[in-house]
């Protein structure tokens, strides 16, 4: 049923309310862990993992017939430029979904607290990736005990280089999970947004009063970054669709491979341009 709640045409023609469907399917996966999971002993512990794979259940439906209505797309439009403009459709609808999760998730990190389980590992990320020197210090403020790993300073330039290589360390599993299953990359993606939810929520200080503020900052470089990661998604997801439909001495399929190399290469760009704003501009605003 929820499956059925938009499909990829509707979201193409009004993207802004993949928002709200971002906010039931992100809300719907920590209610469902807390309810069913949350007197577990053991999935207790994991109910971060458990709360994005239920969010990626939910959104694989959209995402995996949106992508094959790209793929159609290609096989009808030739020009880098003209596929590009149809692709930023999709595109759109896809980053207003992942808005929606960041603020439904950033929200319920607020609610429930940061000393529940429902974000452990997110805490245990966004301190691996901020407060590298003090990581233990870092997870127990935020509520999270029994973590052991440090690691030294790092300079700016340093943390240029760490994140835009982690960056493209995602990048490259969003292009294989989609090209193997041509959905599969919306678990990275679902990830990447309840670990942005979790830093957001630690900036606002457990007040739902800072919430937009704490959104703002994370979205300024958050939104370029996710951007590459779907753009990175649509090229895997475009070209897998091509291997099983096409031979691949055809036209069709080297058509869809160069449109797929080129949105790479440009996913690639913006991912360097995200990790600027995050090392240089978004600190010197907040």
């Amino acid at each position: 049923m929820l499956e059925m709640l938009i499909n990829p045409k509707r979201a193409e023609r009004n993207s802004w309310w993949m928002f709200f469907i971002g906010l039931v399917y992100a809300s719907l996966s920590v209610l469902l862990v807390n309810w069913v999971f949350s007197s577990d002993a053991v999935l207790a512990k994991y109910s971060g993992i458990l709360v994005v794979t239920f969010c990626v259940m939910f959104s694989i439906p959209f995402v995996y017939y949106t992508i094959k209505l790209e793929e159609k797309k290609d096989s009808q439009i030739s020009g880098f430029f003209r596929v590009f403009k149809e692709h930023s459709k999709a595109l759109a609808s896809l980053l207003f979904l992942f808005i929606g999760f960041v603020v439904a998730f950033s929200a319920w990190y607020l609610i429930l607290g940061s000393g529940t389980q429902n974000f452990r590992a997110q805490i245990e990320t966004y301190c691996m990736i901020n407060k590298p020197a003090n990581f233990n210090e870092c997870v127990e403020q935020y509520g999270i005990e029994g973590s052991t790993k440090t690691t030294a300073f790092l300079t700016s330039k340093e943390k240029l280089f760490s994140i835009f290589q982690n960056n493209i360390y995602v990048l490259i599993f969003t292009l294989v999970f989609s090209l193997i299953f041509g959905a599969g990359g919306i678990f990275i993606l679902a990830w990447n947004a309840s670990v942005i939810a979790a830093a957001v929520g630690i900036f606002s200080k457990s007040s739902l009063s800072n919430l937009p503020l704490g959104i703002l900052r994370y979205m300024i470089h958050g939104i370029p970054e996710i951007g590459a990661y779907f753009i990175a998604l649509l090229a895997g997801g475009i070209l897998s669709v091509a291997i099983l439909k096409y031979k691949v001495r055809s036209e069709e399929f080297w058509e869809a491979l160069q449109d797929s190399l080129n949105l790479v290469i440009l996913s690639v760009i913006v991912l360097f341009v995200a990790a600027l704003i995050e090392v240089f501009i978004t600190p010197a605003l907040f």
